[in-house]
């Protein structure tokens, strides 16, 4: 499970992303229970509390809940809300501003998808 921050983005949010990524993949399922914050911060040789931090806004989140005495586990409906919230952030950043460099260059919204389908073909 190699990790590699990067150093242009706090740690704590690439470790919230960590722990959706491994939601989405399959890795944890729903009421799964997720590496605690010791086994985390050991795993990657980092502070504690930037495991908690990053843990914190996946609770803010309602993707990951805590039992008490137990650790932490993956809340009903994680998996969705993730993709739900990634897939806005993908047209937010991506899509949108894909279009409008699009428009700048005169390509239709036709010579994109064209695009895209040539490089799906390899």
């Amino acid at each position: 499970m190699p990790i590699h921050f990067d150093e242009n983005r706090p740690i704590f949010q690439q470790i919230a992303e960590r722990v959706e990524d491994d939601i989405l993949n399959g890795t944890y399922g729903e009421e799964d229970q997720i590496v605690s914050t010791t086994q985390f911060s050991r795993m990657f040789q980092i502070n504690p509390a930037t495991v908690v931090k990053g843990f914190a806004l996946l609770v803010n989140e309602d993707i990951i809940y805590k039992k008490r005495g137990l650790g932490m586990y993956v809340a009903a409906g994680a998996k969705e809300k993730i993709m739900g919230k990634r897939r806005k952030r993908f047209y937010n950043d991506l899509v949108v501003k894909l279009l409008e460099e699009a428009e700048k260059l005169q390509l239709t919204k036709e010579d994109v998808v064209a695009m895209i389908q040539q490089e799906k073909r390899g």
